[in-house]
């Protein structure tokens, strides 16, 4: 064991021992597996790993009232810091979005010639939420798509956000994963309100998407683009532009889409959110009393 890697385990033991966090000691153990994919990927010597740990372990114990997304944002900061790549994950979003463009056609023509195009374009939506490097790198799309098309969802109001967007005079979507993106094109598609606005992160967030991706699936044919004008894996409101906050503000109603948005914004208790994901971690399990891989159509403010 070279003395980095040693410093390292240390590192990593004093922060699943200290029991004083807000954030889950799971939300520690996540964030460790995707920056050590990091340093695997990267190559990154031992002193360059050591600097990144040690403000990791220094982040956690000054952030015990930031949510999950905001310590996220903190420790991509700092790797862009210590290795000079702005984009950490663009391979990985170009490859995302790669994929889910090759399976759009067949989706597309599926979703015309369903006897229920809303549910079935809405399900491939959710089922493209599996494509998050954040909180899992090794998942099936097909297998995900196969379960999301024919599960039982854990919550529906499906019927009511439905409903919502027949009456709305606005409506804003809250992006989330590259490559889901495109399953979220087709569901606005599907949708086909003439008033959409569809927000992405306001810088590089993990493999959330920024303005480029959007553009690059075509997004803009759909809907109009928007930056939230923040950097973290997530809707974070107090933190998002002016502009932004004017476009959500008035919004008749807001989908919300993923785990990241999810985190953001579950305390807002605001009846114009629904928010449409597939649980991908315990923690979020537990929080919500569902089990992980459930599948979700949810507005906190209705009754079930």
């Amino acid at each position: 064991m070279t003395t980095a890697t040693a410093i390292i385990t240390t590192i990593i033991m004093d922060i699943n021992t200290n029991t004083a966090f807000t954030i889950s000691n799971k939300c520690n153990d996540c964030f460790l597996k995707t920056y050590q994919r990091f340093f695997d990927k990267l190559s990154l010597s031992d002193n360059r790993r050591v600097e990144f740990m040690n403000f990791f372990n220094q982040t956690l114990k000054e952030s015990r009232y930031l949510s999950a997304p905001e310590i996220q944002r903190k420790l991509s900061r700092m790797l862009t810091k210590l290795t000079g790549i702005d984009d950490l994950f663009a391979e990985e979003k170009k490859q995302s979005n790669s994929i889910a463009l090759t399976l759009y056609p067949k989706w597309k023509k599926r979703v015309a010639e369903s006897q229920n195009p809303f549910d079935l374009a809405m399900r491939l939506s959710i089922a493209g939420n599996i494509m998050d490097y954040g909180t899992n790198h090794d998942f099936d799309l097909h297998t995900t798509i196969h379960k999301a098309l024919n599960a039982k969802l854990a919550v529906d109001q499906s019927k009511e956000l439905q409903n919502r967007i027949g009456k709305a005079k606005q409506i804003l979507y809250l992006g989330d994963n590259a490559g889901e993106i495109v399953f979220d094109k087709l569901f606005i598609e599907t949708i086909n309100h003439p008033n959409t606005y569809f927000a992405v992160r306001g810088g590089n967030a993990l493999n959330d998407i920024t303005i480029h991706d959007a553009l690059e699936v075509g997004m803009n044919s759909v809907a109009t683009i928007i930056s939230n004008g923040y950097d973290a894996p997530s809707t974070i409101l107090s933190k998002c532009s002016q502009e932004f906050k004017e476009i959500y503000n008035s919004s008749d109603l807001i989908i919300s889409k993923g785990q990241g948005n999810l985190e953001g914004l579950l305390g807002v208790n605001d009846n114009r959110i629904f928010f449409l994901l597939m649980i991908k971690c315990d923690v979020i399990a537990n929080l919500l009393n569902m089990a992980n891989g459930s599948f979700i159509v949810y507005n906190p403010t209705q009754i079930n």
